[in-house]
């Protein structure tokens, strides 16, 4: 989750849907697994953002959120509140947990099966979202706000 892409990084539309994930899943390539169920697996982050930072990844593939089916998302975000819980009750340095998912290259996914990050927070740790927040005008987010919610009526 580098937000910078590299040239090893797949395309969202490359044509090999391989993913390290298929092979985790697999049990063919090595993983620190936290919890395993049959449709979801948590495993440690090999590239930590924060100590005990911790994946939640569907064991289908699913490049986008897009193609995500509803009751599998809900299941990946209830293995995350249970992961978080845990990742705090091992470790008392922990003072919140922050749930990430990155949707397509420019929200930062590096990795095209969908999964949620679980990133425990310690005071001084350095990470946080760096955008600067504006301040638009009622009008602007109410006219955003119909834009919105006119999509959702057509899903």
């Amino acid at each position: 989750m580098s937000f910078v892409r590299s040239a090893l990084t797949p395309r969202l539309d490359a044509v090999n849907p391989y993913t390290i994930f298929s092979e985790i899943i697999a049990g063919t390539a090595e993983a620190s697994r936290v919890h395993e169920d049959d449709t979801a697996i948590a495993f440690m982050d090999i590239r930590p953002l924060t100590t005990g930072h911790v994946l939640v990844v569907p064991k289908q593939q699913y490049r986008t959120l897009a193609e995500l089916p509803p009751e599998i998302g809900a299941h990946l975000f209830v293995v995350g509140q249970k992961v978080a819980a845990a990742v705090r009750a091992s470790n008392p340095r922990v003072a919140g947990v922050n749930l990430f998912l990155a949707d397509g290259t420019v929200a930062g996914q590096e990795i095209f099966h969908v999964h949620l990050h679980v990133i425990p927070r310690m005071i001084g740790d350095g990470f946080g979202l760096r955008a600067r927040p504006s301040s638009p005008h009622r009008s602007e987010l109410d006219r955003l706000a119909a834009e919105i919610a006119a999509a959702l009526t057509r899903q």
